[in-house]
């Protein structure tokens, strides 16, 4: 893992370089050139974790001298493709330079063949091209900013910043208000954007013109497997061990992030399984009061296995102490409460090894939501049933949040709208309320996008919401976060739930091998019970969260002055806000909300501009 920052006609420097030193503290560089009129520079931080030598170090230049790349992730099929350079005379093992060569073989052709997470810049003097790509779910993050005639772009916002001083966009504000994060390519700062997930960017440097054009290398599902269940059980233990061990490529010491659940038991344990050795294992815990504490259900897990175990906790003072430094981190206001406990997990983690393994990535896939359970509901039952549950569900004022953003999509027919519905922290209604600012056309719009290139009519509508969260959510709420707050400690956060084979392969199983009425990952769990103790198999779900919503009852004074005495309140009318407060304190679940709302007054007061 490292950090990549380039730019067309403007100059990077070392200053500018250090502000990603931690995604790379073990060597920097800058690769200048001149293509025409256009000074084109290439800088690399690198965490040495492939290939540990000078051979691997960025920026990495053909012998030709007419290519040049930078590259931040792993390809973890790179073996299997440097069989197919063998006229090439390779200086060393690391993945770089054997993604250097496919690209100068083969272009942007060879981007649907690769398994890993990346995010690179490969510059080919010749053609006077600028190619910038992100792997296919977004687990690496890639910004950019360009005039008709400069670019630059980062692993991060921050170095884009320093130089652009973008202004804060008000659209974009009230989609991430809808959405609870903002899809790429949109950020928060106006003219800075992300490339999609799974997309690539061509700069074509003209004189005095760079010419943008991004496009995808996603392909669309085609169709289910003629599979019985057990052998698709089966083909899917295979494949995730494949999996794991792909992701335990590497030169340093690894270890695993572990909560209470079955995934990263089963990441653990194959993990342990494949390298026959003593493995670390991390958990972040609360105070025993609260319940989402897994503390002691990952020592059982870390027992099982033999793992060596080490535990941090924290409570609402550390909360409260760390929100505005964890908002600096991850740079894009989000909803998630987790990145806070990430926070903690990862410096522990940093303290031990340069790599972990998590078990984040199963849900999406897998139908591990309760999303996914009402679109089941919806291709069982007639319409009228959800009809009559809103009108229920409303009449007696339900204070469970997600039920009401459940019971209110059921009613809808069209896929998009449903999912949007479904998806919407605050309504639209809200946000018009909140700001002024109409965001539904936009939102569906994001959403018709990967809808669109990623689900085919074959699918269940189910499957086609799982796509769609594959593409989205995940790569710009839970993977964004990750990625940010890992890489603010040097760490390198791999996801073999996300491997590009597997992810294929269970996207090709029958629905009902996924998700039932009642029943979540089948086909997992099924893996999991021919693999992991009952014990540890029939644990509920807590997902990695924290208490937040007991801390911003008992904190919501405190929480309600953050509120209205910063930034925010040039944005959002302060009535609104004093509303979501007095509706949490009534005992609404508005912790997601608030959360959002704090996060988005963190950064509104970290800008300059603000």
């Amino acid at each position: 893992m490292c950090g990549i920052l380039g730019g067309i006609n403007i100059p990077i420097n070392r200053d500018l370089l250090a502000l990603i030193k931690h995604r790379g503290p073990d060597r920097e560089a800058i690769y200048s050139d001149r293509i025409g009129e256009n000074e084109v520079c290439l800088a690399h931080t690198r965490l040495s974790v492939v290939d540990l030598s000078e051979a691997g170090n960025q920026p990495m230049v053909s012998a030709c001298g007419n290519y040049a790349l930078i590259f931040n992730g792993e390809i973890y099929n790179h073996q299997e493709l440097r069989k197919t350079l063998d006229f090439m005379d390779f200086k060393g093992h690391s993945d770089t330079e054997t993604l250097l060569h496919l690209l100068v073989e083969h272009g942007r052709d060879v981007l649907g063949k690769l398994n890993g997470i990346f995010a690179f810049a490969f510059l080919d003097k010749r053609k006077g091209e600028l190619l910038v790509a992100r792997d296919p779910f977004g687990v690496k993050p890639v910004y950019y900013y360009h005039t008709r005639d400069s670019l630059i772009f980062s692993s991060e916002i921050r170095p884009i910043q320093r130089i652009v001083k973008a202004d804060v966009s008000a659209k974009e504000l009230g989609l991430l208000l809808n959405l609870r994060y903002l899809p790429s390519p949109y950020t928060l700062y106006k003219d800075i954007y992300k490339i999609r997930p799974g997309h690539y960017c061509v700069f074509r440097l003209r004189e005095n013109l760079i010419e943008v054009d991004m496009k995808p290398f996603l392909s669309k599902v085609s169709g289910y497997r003629d599979i019985s269940f057990q052998e698709s059980v089966d083909l899917y233990g295979e494949k995730l061990k494949e999996a794991v061990a792909r992701q335990l490529m590497g030169d340093v010491d690894m270890g695993v992030l572990l909560s209470g659940g079955v995934d990263s038991a089963m990441i653990a344990g194959l993990a342990t399984q494949r390298t026959g050795k003593t493995m670390k294992a991390f958990t972040v815990g609360f105070d025993s009061r609260y319940k989402v504490n897994e503390t002691g259900l990952a020592a059982e897990t870390a027992a099982y296995f033999g793992m060596e175990h080490h535990v941090v906790k924290m409570d609402v003072s550390n909360f409260f102490d760390t929100f505005a430094e964890c908002a600096r981190i991850v740079e894009e206001p989000l909803a998630t409460t987790s990145f806070i406990p990430m926070y903690y997990l990862s410096r522990l983690a940093s303290e031990y090894v340069k790599v972990v393994l998590t078990g984040q990535g199963a849900d999406e896939p897998l139908g591990g939501y309760r999303r996914y359970q009402g679109e089941i509901l919806k291709s069982k039952y007639p319409d009228f049933l959800f009809h009559l549950m809103k009108r229920v569900v409303e009449t007696i004022g339900s204070k469970n949040e997600a039920l009401l953003r459940g019971t209110r999509s059921l009613t809808m027919n069209d896929d998009i709208l449903r999912f949007m519905n479904v998806y919407s922290l605050f309504t639209p209604e809200e946000v018009r309320r909140m700001t002024g600012i109409d965001v539904q056309e936009e939102a569906l719009d994001l959403i018709h996008y990967y809808y669109t290139l990623v689900t085919s009519s074959e699918q269940t509508s189910a499957d086609k919401m799982m796509s769609v969260d594959l593409r989205m959510n995940l790569a710009d709420d839970l993977l964004l976060y990750t990625d940010k707050i890992t890489m603010n400690f040097s760490l390198e956060c791999r996801v073999p739930m996300l491997d590009l084979e597997l992810v294929n392969y269970v996207t090709s199983l029958p629905t009902a091998y996924k998700v039932r009425k009642g029943k979540t990952k089948i086909v997992h769990k099924a893996f999991a019970d021919r693999f992991l103790p009952k014990s540890i198999i029939n644990r509920p779900k807590f997902g990695f969260q924290s208490p937040t919503d007991i801390w911003f009852r008992d904190k919501a004074d405190l929480v309600e002055s953050i509120l209205l005495q910063g930034k925010l309140r040039d944005y959002i009318a302060p009535e609104a806000l004093s509303c979501v407060i007095a509706q949490h304190r009534k005992g609404y679940n508005r912790e997601k909300q608030i959360f959002l709302l704090l996060s988005i007054n963190e950064w509104l007061a970290s800008l300059s501009i603000a």
